[in-house]
């Protein structure tokens, strides 16, 4: 998440992988569960993932740029924003298909969240979440086809200046956070796992 002083954010961390008071963990009873999610994707093998795109300037990010990438002061997603201009209010696009998992507030530091998951046809687990958005389009449980307009970028209630907070987990299980961390297990690099599964065969079965 980019705030407009990343000054405040080193004083807010605090050292153990959180930033303070910059969310609050969705409750289990708000998200899909597991069992939902493998209930879906075996009723609806069509929804196996075929390939990843950008979640923004469909097709391939364009006019858009990585403002705070993944890793950079401790950041567990990357920062989205639009080349010289305001990008308020612009779409926010499903990265694969797949279904929702949770849509909703996540607290004073995320704004609204959504959270979508995706299943592999090797039987990978893969949760995309975009954050701090003005506007969400879809609820929890709808199914999901890569390329769908989901949301559109906020500013997390003018928190911070307007951009997408994105991230990709490979942990089903994986809570909220709080953006920033040292630990990054179940956490991938957004761009870096887009760029090596651009598109694939849809088997539409699980190994």
């Amino acid at each position: 998440m980019f705030c407009e002083n990343t000054l405040e954010i080193w004083k807010r961390f605090d050292w153990n992988g959180s930033v303070e008071l910059q969310a609050q963990d969705v409750s289990l009873q708000e998200e899909l569960g597991f069992e939902e999610a493998k209930t879906f994707f075996h009723k609806h093998p069509e929804f196996i993932s075929d390939g990843f795109d950008f979640p923004v300037g469909a097709p391939n990010a364009k006019g858009y740029y990585d403002l705070q990438p993944f890793g950079k002061n401790f950041h567990l997603g990357e920062d989205w924003n639009a080349v010289g201009r305001n990008d308020y209010g612009d779409p926010v696009y499903a990265v694969s298909h797949g279904i929702v998992k949770f849509a909703g507030d996540a607290g004073p530091g995320w704004g609204n969240v959504l959270i979508l998951t995706h299943r592999l046809s090797d039987g990978q687990w893969i949760n995309s979440l975009y954050a701090h958005l003005s506007k969400m389009n879809v609820s929890k449980g709808d199914k999901i086809r890569k390329g769908k307009k989901i949301g559109k970028i906020g500013d997390a209630n003018r928190r911070y200046g307007p951009h997408l907070h994105f991230e990709m987990r490979d942990d089903f299980f994986l809570p909220t956070g709080g953006g920033y961390g040292k630990d990054i297990q179940g956490y991938l690099s957004p761009k870096e796992f887009i760029r090596k599964h651009r598109r694939f065969k849809n088997t539409r079965s699980l190994r």
